[in-house]
Formats: structure tokens, C-alpha cells, sequence
């Protein structure tokens, strides 16, 4: 079984900056890749960034680009995602996923507020 444990999340204020972190642990032996979703109440969850674990190629989604950075420590298993210049529309629950073995796992998310 995997643990993703989700953490960084809170209150800022618009314009500010936060940094989410994402630890896996248990069954872990070949990642494949892992990435962060992004949840509001009555909408589904939608891609934000992932990185691929072998060589680090990250991609994100386009209302997220040049504001976020995703990033990975290997020998960790944790991975990270830096919010800049934060907007009121990035309000929501971010969720860690993790792929490997055609496999995914999700974290319990980590609530990301942003307002005045």
C-alpha cells in the first residue's frame, strides 16, 4: 500500500506564495510519475503539474504556467510544488497523485485559501 501525505497548504493572502510538499511512502518501487490535482466543491479535480520520475520533465496546466513549479527529490520520494503570486481562483484542495505500475494513488489533498 502507499501513503502520500500531503502538507504546506493555508491561508495567504492574493499575490502571495506557498510551497506544497507531497511524501510517499510504503509499497514504493518504481514511480513512474507524480503530479498535483486541484479540487473546488462541485467541480472535478483538475490537472495542475507532474513530473516524470526518471529525468524530471514536468509539465503543467496552462492557467498555472510561469506561476507554479513542481519539483522532486529522489531520494525522498517527495515531491513539491511552489505557488507564486497567488490568485483567489487558485482556492481549492490540492491532491498528490502517484503512478507507478500503471497504478494510482492519491494523498487526502492539503486546502489552499487564498484571500484578503
Amino acid at each position: 500500500q502507499v501513503q502520500l501525505v500531503e502538507s504546506g497548504g493555508g491561508l495567504v493572502q492574493p499575490g502571495g506564495s506557498l510551497r506544497l510538499s507531497c511524501a510517499a511512502s510504503g509499497r514504493i518501487f518504481n514511480i513512474a510519475a507524480m503530479g498535483w490535482y486541484r479540487q473546488t466543491p462541485g467541480t472535478e479535480r483538475e490537472f495542475v503539474a507532474t513530473i516524470i520520475w526518471s529525468g524530471g520533465i514536468a509539465r503543467y496546466a496552462d492557467s498555472v504556467k510561469g506561476r507554479f513549479t513542481i519539483s522532486r527529490d529522489n531520494t525522498k520520494n517527495t515531491i513539491y510544488l511552489d505557488i507564486n503570486k497567488l490568485k483567489p481562483e487558485d482556492t481549492a484542495v490540492y491532491y498528490c497523485k502517484l503512478v507507478q505500475a500503471g497504478r494510482a494513488d492519491w494523498g487526502q489533498g492539503t486546502q489552499v485559501t487564498v484571500s484578503s
